[in-house]
């Protein structure tokens, strides 16, 4: 069972709950979990300050991944922040880079999930959630969320991102919030799930072969 994390971070944030998803995701027996990275466009580089610059060196040595391998997973957990309620662009550039594996149906059939951070609370996190499983449908995926028996979903005590549709952090105004308790259980609890799911339907697979 093969299950990918594939995020694009600016200030570390993504980057933080791709550890935690990943951890959740290594919690289930018989997963094999990969984090990976998007492309980091030059035009992107040259815009982005110093200080999401030094972020960035902390996963610097994170695999950049191609549109032609994502069809190697079983299961992909893409995680990206959100920009104007959306993905951000080099996430939507390595989707759009998915128009083989489309005309193929490479993704047909596998597990797809999402996570995001927003600057602040209520900041687009659910719609950029959304609008991402909306390119994992046109894919043929099998979207997995966050469940309600998930208990910090239902949290009141601090400043976090919680919603059904996928993990989510609130980054500050500043990007120098950092992922709280909260959040990293979300996350750890979205990977775990992920493969849960993933197990059970490469085993259902399986048992339908053995059938015919």
């Amino acid at each position: 069972m093969i299950i990918y994390v594939v995020f694009y971070s600016e200030h570390g944030h993504i980057y933080r709950l791709a550890e935690a998803v990943a951890e959740g995701a290594r919690s289930v027996d018989g997963a094999s979990v990969k984090i990976l990275r998007t492309a980091n466009p030059n035009w992107i580089t040259a815009q982005e300050n110093s200080a999401a610059m030094e972020s960035q060196k902390s996963f610097a040595h994170i695999p950049v991944i191609s549109a032609k391998e994502l069809a190697g997973a079983d299961a992909i957990i893409f995680g990206t922040p959100a920009k104007f309620g959306m993905m951000a662009a080099p996430m939507r550039e390595l989707m759009d880079q998915t128009r083989p594996l489309w005309a193929a149906g490479s993704l047909i059939g596998k597990i797809g999930s999402v996570f995001t951070s927003t600057t602040i609370h209520l900041g687009g996190q659910e719609s950029a959630l959304t609008s991402f499983h909306v390119t994992l449908l046109h894919l043929g995926m099998i979207i997995v969320g966050v469940p309600y028996c998930e208990n910090r979903l239902l949290s009141i005590n601090a400043l976090s991102g919680r919603n059904p549709y996928g993990a989510s952090a609130v980054a500050g105004p500043d990007g120098d919030f950092v992922p709280n308790e909260t959040e990293i259980g979300i996350a750890r609890f979205q990977g775990q799930h992920v493969a849960e799911i993933t197990k059970f339907l490469l085993r259902g697979k399986e048992l339908s072969r053995g059938r015919q």
